[in-house]
C-alpha cells in the first residue's frame, strides 16, 4: 500500500513538472513573438491636391492636370496625370462636376426650349462646382395648331 502512494507521488509530482514545463515554453515562445516590430514611419506628406484637368489640343479631348503636395520628407511633390474632358454639352460645368439631374420640364412655348435641373452628385479632385445647375435645350418639332378657316369644296358638275 505504501509503494502505491509513493508511485502516486511521483506519478503527481511528474504530471506538475511537466504542467510547469509546459508553461514556461510557451510563456517563452509567446515572449518571442511579442517582439516589438518596427514602428511605421509617419509621413508629412500632405494630400494631393488637383488642378483642374487642361486639354492638350481644343476645348475638350485628352489632357492633363498637375499634382502637388507639401512635405518636408516626400519624395514627390509634384506629378502629372492624364485626364479627358467630355466633349459635350456638360463640358460647361466642368468635367471635374458631376450632377444628378431630374427630368425635362415642359416646353415653354414663348423660348421653345425646356429645362432641368441638376444637383451637385460628386466633385472630383476638389473641383469647384456649383452645386446646383440648369441647363436648356430646344424642345424639338413643335406641332402648330391648324387654322381654322373656310375649305374650298369642290363644285359640283
Amino acid at each position: 500500500m505504501k509503494q502505491q502512494q509513493q508511485q502516486r507521488w511521483m506519478f503527481t509530482a511528474a504530471l506538475l513538472a511537466l504542467v510547469f514545463l509546459l508553461a514556461a515554453v510557451s510563456t517563452a515562445e509567446a515572449g518571442k513573438k511579442e517582439k516589438p516590430e518596427k514602428k511605421a514611419k509617419k509621413s508629412d506628406c500632405g494630400e494631393w491636391q488637383w488642378s483642374v484637368c487642361v486639354p492638350t489640343s481644343g476645348d475638350c479631348g485628352l489632357g492633363t492636370r498637375e499634382g502637388t503636395r507639401t512635405g518636408a520628407e516626400c519624395k514627390q511633390t509634384t506629378k502629372t496625370q492624364k485626364c479627358k474632358i467630355p466633349c459635350n454639352w456638360k463640358k460647361q460645368f466642368g468635367a471635374e462636376c458631376k450632377y444628378q439631374f431630374q427630368a425635362w420640364g415642359e416646353c415653354d412655348l414663348n423660348t421653345a426650349l425646356k429645362t432641368r435641373t441638376g444637383n451637385l452628385k460628386r466633385a472630383l479632385h476638389n473641383a469647384d462646382c456649383q452645386k446646383t445647375v440648369t441647363i436648356s435645350k430646344p424642345c424639338g418639332k413643335l406641332t402648330k395648331p391648324k387654322p381654322q378657316g373656310k375649305f374650298n369644296l369642290p363644285k359640283a358638275l
